[in-house]
């Protein structure tokens, strides 16, 4: 596994380590980590629950330490670099924790007095610039308690926000919100990649990577299994399908066959038919089309179909994401 992006040897990047290890006891939670998360990205860091996901994230921010191995973090090393690295990266690890009986604001006040970096002259002003960026500006003086899970994970973002950050790590951000919660995180973190921050997301949501993510990276039993661009991580795996679609289905199914394809056919809606199978080594989709015209069948779609995220996933894992690893 390379710590940096094949295509991009150069590439500059936010996050990197090198057989990062971590074991409690005779348990080994993270086993030889390599990743490479090119600044500017969204890299999902994807893997069923209990895989090594969250560990290796406390690992990085030094919240634990390694058993072996190295980390960087923004160019420097992990954890002898923490006073001069934290300042620049925001985290939400395993879910905000507030004072219930405090306001959003208040919540976000105290957060900004205990780091030893902010100016109290400018808390006031960092403080209702954070709230804005999260939407919580109408509810600044309700108390945290009677926010709902979804305002909760935005006021924990404000909080990540409070400095300027080069990197935001956001462990399980959309986890047990309902789907309107899910689309405001999401757009949030749309809106911080817009800007230029480097956002590495843990997630166990296959959906939420596939629509955020510019890079991801698979974990499973510890192991980093597979990372990259996501369209290379898509195409790393099991072959294209192909897709034809034709009033001529016996025909084109002949054809195909003949060409190596093993297919199926299905209805694809009450008024045409699809005929699919995988694409070979030895048939080019030009070739296919070719024939198939050639052979007098009436072509009125011919698509490559990628492998889903998913299908990709259990390649590599054999596991759903609900396993514990």
């Amino acid at each position: 596994m390379t710590t940096r992006p094949a295509d991009h040897p150069e590439t500059e990047l936010a996050i990197e380590t090198h057989g990062l290890t971590k074991r409690f006891g005779t348990q080994t939670a993270v086993d030889g980590v390599d990743v490479a998360v090119p600044r500017g990205s969204v890299f999902g860091f994807l893997g069923p629950n209990g895989s090594g996901k969250t560990t290796t994230i406390r690992m990085l921010l030094g919240l634990i330490r390694a058993s072996s191995g190295q980390a960087q973090v923004l160019g420097e090393a992990m954890p002898r670099s923490l006073d001069t690295v934290m300042p620049r990266v925001g985290a939400l690890v395993e879910g905000p924790a507030f004072s219930p009986f405090l306001t959003g604001e208040q919540n976000l006040r105290r957060f900004d007095a205990a780091d030893r970096h902010s100016s109290g002259r400018t808390r006031a002003q960092r403080v209702a610039t954070a709230l804005d960026r999260v939407g919580l500006t109408h509810a600044a003086k309700k108390k945290a308690h009677a926010y709902s899970l979804g305002m909760k994970q935005r006021l924990g973002l404000a909080n990540a926000l409070l400095m300027p950050r080069d990197l935001l790590v956001l462990d399980e951000p959309t986890n047990g919100l309902d789907p309107q919660g899910t689309r405001e995180v999401r757009a949030l973190i749309r809106s911080f990649a817009a800007d230029g921050t480097t956002v590495f997301v843990s997630s166990h949501l296959l959906a939420e990577v596939e629509q955020l993510c510019t890079h991801v990276g698979v974990m499973s039993g510890g192991r980093l299994v597979a990372q990259g661009t996501l369209d290379d991580f898509r195409r790393s795996g099991a072959r294209a399908r192909v897709q034809v679609r034709t009033p001529d289905l016996e025909s084109a199914r002949g054809v195909l066959t003949s060409l190596g394809i093993r297919t199926d056919a299905r209805d694809a809606a009450s008024d045409r038919e699809v005929v699919t199978g995988l694409l070979p080594d030895t048939a080019s989709p030009e070739a296919i089309v070719a024939a198939l015209v050639g052979a007098g069948v009436r072509v009125r779609g011919f698509e490559l179909v990628g492998e889903s995220l998913e299908q990709r996933f259990v390649e590599l894992t054999g596991e759903g994401f609900d396993v514990v690893a």
